[in-house]
């Protein structure tokens, strides 16, 4: 076999006719041989994949046909992978139920379903009914998400977000839970986010997208009405910002936020006045952001405002809510980002990150603190809200790469903590045989990239072991350090999994963000580069040894990276990568395009921020080198990352690099997340994980046995 490249000689690619576009900015041309693959119908193949260019669909076909063929002889393995990771999953599972009132929800799957079913019963006693069942509803469409289910405030219905297509554009309809009958009204072109009901129960408001998948208008539908004349609450005039609602923990106020990624404005409904009008928190100012929860009188606020970059809380009335009424209820602190707060009658929940680990702080509303944490290079914490406000007991979740994920109950007054449910893995998982580790690579500049590291105990750390290592880094999000069952397949092989946090994204607070985007974009990806080196320079590994992974914005992360050090590594998977930024952050008629100009820069408007995106963008950074196997993927119904986006870059590759394959692997029946049914889920995790098992020369090892 050649170690250098597993896949030599296998199959010979597809030639996509080539039609010269020419693209003229700021003074500067350049050319684009594929632009063809842009759909002119796109927002109508959004709707309906079938519409697709026969030309275009035949190109694509033609990347699936040689994808299947170079990679045939991996079907078993893909097969064993797939076994294994479904072989983690409870597939009778459920999760603990929250209460309500006097009811008590809770979401199950059944054996083989691929869908949960939403449940709930009397908390007193009595039978379990059922809200909505995904597996049943279902009924055989391809494509199938369920993006909300919320019952009304009386217990009496269930209004249900299902999109069918993968273009996210959702589907409401309102089911009667006792009887299961769904009512007479559909909603179309809904947001995933779904209904946030009236306090009456008598209707409730959604976010509707526009013709450009923007979610742009807020609106009350009362049960019974025709949705045709569902009234107008409110419009975002700028496309640069979107809209989402939401209810207060407390169930009074309705709020509605609207917001770029650097900035926000809040107003707020009594959710039992159907007739009123929104009220503005405080207008919108560039780079300030903030989200508003509700106590009593008082509206507390999470925001950045005056300085405050990794966040602050304050409060104000709600009668004058404005920022002139604000004063500090946790002040900031340098360091210490709240990334988010839940408040209750008698207590406030926040949840912190210092030094990209989180830690849950309960406080009472006359100040005094207690403070949950857990010990580990790395691990996860998460809060769940419920539905109760009158509530001493606090929800959470903890796991770390090792440990399966475990639900606590915490009684805030007591401070006993109760084990509610730790995750089942029917297979067998033992934690002692696993190590977590936290790397502190050095970035060119000298900040210190966390890069999580989980590796079986016997894998030698002789800087022999593959790596696959995975990044994001982007929109201040964070990456959690998490367990996943899916991952553990390539663990048991004998390959490191380690987990990258680059700046762009938020696990050592706000300025980690402000560090990774725009004009400093390029650290996230020298960052990246940085911690595969740190992987080889701590003996965990070697120079091609490693396969580099990322999704979406984590694909430009691979994108780039492979353009920049092609030589380090020994494959790349870029899943719906975000590949082509110049040209797509140039089209403002493109969905996700005017919010991401806060993200990225605007190239129409500037030439300096043209230039920006132009030292980076992958697709037109291309070296006339050698390259590892790359593969990546697309989906049809994606508004996300286009298609076009990973079918262009693939086809580049093959035209300027050397080296390869360079395979396209696209979904035609769904979005930007690919399947939404479980187990179909992790069939297309395999073929990513068989490819960088190739990548790696490994694609014949088999796991460790462990006893069950």
């Amino acid at each position: 076999m050649n170690k250098r490249n597993p896949f030599a000689g296998a199959a010979t690619p597809p030639q996509t006719v080539k039609k010269p576009v020419d693209i003229t900015q700021h003074g500067r041309t350049r050319s684009d041989n594929y632009a063809w693959l842009r759909d002119d119908n796109w927002q109508e193949v959004l709707r309906d994949p079938s519409v697709l260019d026969a030309d275009i669909r035949s190109a694509l076909v033609a990347e699936n046909t040689y994808y299947e063929t170079l990679t045939g002889e991996l079907e078993g393995l893909r097969k064993k992978l797939f076994a294994e990771m479904r072989g983690r999953i409870k597939e009778d599972d459920a999760t603990v139920p929250a209460r309500d009132g006097d009811w008590k929800y809770w979401i199950k799957y059944r054996d083989g379903g691929e869908y949960p079913i939403f449940m709930r019963a009397p908390t007193a006693g009595g039978d379990e009914q059922v809200l909505f069942d995904g597996d049943r509803e279902r009924a055989g469409a391809k494509f199938f998400d369920i993006g909300d289910v919320s019952h009304s405030p009386d217990h009496r219905l269930a209004a249900v977000a299902v999109d069918c297509l993968g273009s996210e554009y959702y589907t409401i309809r309102v089911h009667n839970i006792e009887t299961g009958e769904a009512l007479s009204e559909v909603i179309d072109n809904a947001d995933g986010g779904g209904a946030v009901w009236t306090a009456d129960a008598s209707g409730f408001y959604y976010v509707e997208r526009d013709d450009k998948q923007r979610p742009k208008r807020v609106k009350l539908h009362l049960l019974g009405s025709d949705p045709a004349s569902d009234a107008v609450v409110y419009e975002e005039p700028d496309d640069g910002f979107f809209l989402d609602i939401s209810k207060s923990q407390s169930g009074a106020y309705i709020f509605i936020r609207s917001a770029s990624h650097t900035t926000s404005e809040v107003r707020f409904i009594p959710a039992d006045d159907n007739a009123a009008a929104p009220m503005l928190v405080e207008p919108r100012r560039q780079d300030v952001e903030y989200k508003v929860e509700h106590h009593g009188d008082e509206f507390y606020i999470l925001t950045n405002a005056d300085g405050a970059v990794d966040f602050k809380i304050v409060r104000t009335p709600v009668a004058a809510p404005g920022k002139e009424n604000w004063t500090d209820w946790t002040a900031h602190r340098t360091g210490v980002y709240i990334s988010t707060f839940i408040p209750y009658k008698e207590y406030i929940v926040r949840l912190e990150r210092i030094d990209a680990l989180p830690r849950i702080v309960i406080s009472t509303y006359d100040g005094a603190e207690q403070d949950i944490k857990f010990d580990g290079a790395a691990y996860n914490l998460g809060l769940s809200r419920g539905f109760q406000f009158e509530t001493d007991v606090l929800r959470f979740t903890y796991d770390s790469p090792s440990t399966p994920r475990q639900v606590f109950d915490y009684d805030m007054c007591t401070h006993a903590r109760m084990l509610r449910k730790t995750q089942t893995v029917p297979s067998g998982h033992d934690p002692s045989l696993y190590v977590v580790e936290r790397v502190d690579a050095r970035a060119r500049d000298g900040a210190d990239i966390p890069v999580m590291v989980l590796r079986l105990k016997a894998t030698p750390k002789d800087g022999s072991a593959p790596v696959l290592l995975y990044g994001y880094g982007a929109y201040g999000m964070t990456i959690p350090d998490s367990f996943s069952t899916n991952i553990l397949p390539l663990v048991d092989r004998g390959v490191i999994y380690a987990l990258a946090h680059v700046r762009g994204g938020a696990e050592k607070g706000r300025q980690w963000y402000q560090d990774g985007k725009r004009d400093k974009k390029m650290n996230s990806f020298t960052d990246f580069i940085a911690s595969a080196e740190a992987l080889i320079a701590g003996g965990f590994t070697s120079s091609k040894n490693i396969v580099i992974y990322g999704g979406s914005a984590g694909g430009l992360l691979v994108g780039a990276s492979i353009n920049l050090r092609p030589d380090l590594f020994a494959g790349a998977i870029g899943a719906v990568p975000f590949v082509d930024v110049l040209t797509t952050i140039s089209d403002a008629d493109l969905p996700l395009t005017p919010p991401e100009w806060d993200e990225w820069g605007n190239p129409i408007a500037s030439k300096e921020q043209y230039e920006w995106i132009a030292a980076y963008s992958p697709y037109d950074n291309i070296q006339e080198t050698e390259y590892p196997p790359i593969m990546a993927t697309a989906g049809l119904a994606d508004y996300r990352v286009t298609y076009w986006e990973p079918a262009k870059w693939v086809a580049r590759l093959r035209d300027e690099a050397r080296g390869g394959p360079f395979v396209l692997r696209t979904n035609m029946g769904a979005g930007h997340g690919g399947s939404a049914a479980r187990f179909e889920q992790l069939e297309e995790r395999a073929h990513l994980y068989a490819f960088a098992l190739k990548a790696l020369g490994m694609e014949g090892a088999e796991p460790v046995a462990h006893e069950k």
